[in-house]
């Protein structure tokens, strides 16, 4: 009784600040990435076009040495999921989340039941070795597994490894202007350091309030994936804040975040693939409208991804580069990428007008080579 009701435009700015959008910031990008508490990136150039909306004057070839500096690496953590994460952050997070990965593996993986008659772990030790050698592809892995497990699946018993030690992909994924193939190796081998001893949660919720926060425990969980934080959330109930939202759930903060007037200008956004902002709560409606759902795209990221206007999630974006036209007596006529945004509703001229505005400079930052030809479409609202 008597605390304080926050409402959803209220809730939706605190985050937004705290995500780093509602204006852009001059910090390091790893600074960045520390305080987002990672950068989801199963997309592996997502995180790019994500610290592009963030952070002033971002230039990729930053993100980019610091994943062939293995000063960061991508690796399955939150919710089982890749993400992008310092290297400091990464030897941490893992054992934390472990849990997370485990429950995933044998829960929601086909690949648990195909282990009958192994003993674990000495399939991971066996893992762990080879890819320690080397990095090495699933399917390179798998048939050296399958050599000494014939009874076994490759698919199986590499996957068994992708799930339960604490790997990492290596370059040239994740480096912007290149591909390559999703190959592994073990933590220790790439950062050169031993993982964290640390396996109790309280610090990481309290990362998660600053990065997301305010927010119930169900939200805490469902980002993490992590379960029974109710425990940890009341082991640290002296040093947090505690609000009410329009429903009347509980919401924990720290005591000097950031809550702003709901009417703080949020200006237009382009996020990337799997932005965590759209997955980092239980109740999505401070940023995504009720009834609507964040779209599940299977690009390499940097080509596709949604928009905020007002700071709420309102139509999708993406780059298309059509083939060249015919040469024509002049020369082969120019490629030209066109940025073709899909509003779900009808856009204020100002708000047309802004967007299209960050639409250019996020074609200059992704094709950079030809801003000239460059076109951005706004599609008719349905």
């Amino acid at each position: 009784m008597g605390e304080t009701v926050l409402g959803v435009r209220e809730l939706g700015r605190a985050t937004l600040a705290r995500q780093l959008l509602l204006r852009r910031h001059r910090m390091p990008a790893t600074e960045a990435i520390e305080r987002l508490v990672g950068m989801q990136a199963q997309a592996p150039n997502a995180p790019y076009v994500g610290l592009w909306s963030r952070l002033e004057g971002f230039d990729p070839t930053e993100l980019a040495g610091l994943v062939t500096g293995r000063q960061a690496v991508r690796a399955p953590l939150m919710r089982a999921t890749i993400h992008l994460v310092t290297a400091r952050d990464a030897l941490a997070l893992r054992p934390v989340v472990q849990s997370v990965l485990e429950r995933s593996f044998r829960t929601s993986s086909p690949f648990a039941r195909g282990l009958d008659g192994l003993d674990e772990s000495e399939l991971l030790a066996a893992g762990r070795a080879l890819l320690a050698e080397r990095p090495r592809t699933r399917a390179e892995l798998g048939p050296l597994l399958a050599a000494r497990w014939s009874g076994h699946e490759p698919d199986v018993l590499a996957y068994t490894l992708t799930y339960l030690a604490p790997l990492v992909q290596v370059p040239p994924r994740g480096v912007w202007g290149t591909n390559g193939p999703a190959a592994w190796t073990t933590m220790e081998a790439w950062l050169g350091r031993e993982l964290e001893p640390e396996t109790e949660p309280d610090g990481l919720v309290v990362r998660y309030l600053a990065a997301f926060g305010p927010a119930t425990v169900r939200d805490v969980q469902m980002w993490s994936g992590l379960t029974r934080l109710r425990e940890v959330v009341d082991r640290l109930r002296p040093r947090l804040r505690t609000f009410r939202d329009e429903d009347g759930r509980e919401l924990f903060d720290l005591p000097d975040a950031p809550r702003l007037d709901p009417d703080t200008p949020a200006p237009p956004r382009f996020l990337p693939e799997y932005d965590n902002i759209q997955f980092a709560h239980a109740d999505r409606r401070r940023v995504i409208p009720e009834g609507r759902r964040p779209p599940l795209y299977p690009g390499n990221g940097g080509t596709l991804g949604t928009i905020l206007v007002d700071g709420r999630l309102a139509g999708t974006w993406r780059l298309d580069t059509p083939a060249p036209a015919a040469s024509s007596r002049s020369g082969p006529a120019a490629e030209s990428t066109v940025l073709t945004i899909e509003p779900y509703a009808e856009l204020p001229a100002r708000d047309r007008e802004q967007l299209t505005d960050e639409a250019a400079r996020l074609l200059a930052f992704t094709s950079p080579a030809a801003p000239a030809a460059a076109d951005v479409r706004i599609i008719p609202a349905p």
